[in-house]
């Protein structure tokens, strides 16, 4: 119950401030980047502030390679695709990053994506500020894939500084 209620309170709170935020005079949008098909697909993931104050995250599909980017805007709003998914001919690296980035205590980012890697399933990537990406586990590495396949939400580091994320299926679909 105790919990409960702050969080009541907690989204009135919110609720209030957004309220007070969008009444008030003077504020402004301002669109800072937009994606061509070159630089990106039509569905960018959320975004992260790195600790260099720009933003990053991923888009699904397009792209130099046409299977998605990792790109970076700055607050001036200048945007550069930090990598372009799919470089080889087997997409070894992953495809298709259908969430966003998560900034890691290591100040690296990590993320997901849903087809490509060694077996085809996916993989957890990580990637520097400045565009270097590992591929760290391919899915489906062992029959019927009981390590999950195509993961699907962005993953989050928890307090044992280990990554946590959710896949689409729980093993390989029967044929």
């Amino acid at each position: 119950m105790i919990r409960l209620s702050s969080w009541k309170t907690t989204g009135a709170v919110f609720l209030l401030c957004t309220a007070m935020a969008i009444a008030s005079p003077g504020q402004t949008f301002k669109t800072l980047a937009s994606f061509d098909g070159a630089n990106g697909g039509a569905n960018p993931s959320s975004i992260v502030q790195g600790i260099n104050r720009d933003f990053y995250g991923t888009t699904y599909d397009r792209g130099a390679n046409g299977f998605g980017t990792v790109f970076r805007i700055t607050s001036g709003g200048k945007l550069a695709t930090l990598y372009a998914f799919c470089p080889q001919n087997d997409c070894s690296q992953g495809s298709t990053p259908s969430a966003g980035l998560v900034l890691a205590t290591d100040a690296n980012f990590y993320g997901t994506t849903q087809s490509g890697g060694t077996y085809g399933a996916g993989t957890v990537f990580k990637i520097t500020a400045g565009g270097a990406l590992t591929t760290l586990y391919s899915f489906c590495q062992v029959s019927n894939c009981p390590d999950g396949l195509r993961p699907s939400g962005a993953l989050v580091q928890g307090s044992d500084r280990n990554f946590y994320g959710i896949t689409d299926l729980a093993s390989a679909p029967s044929s």
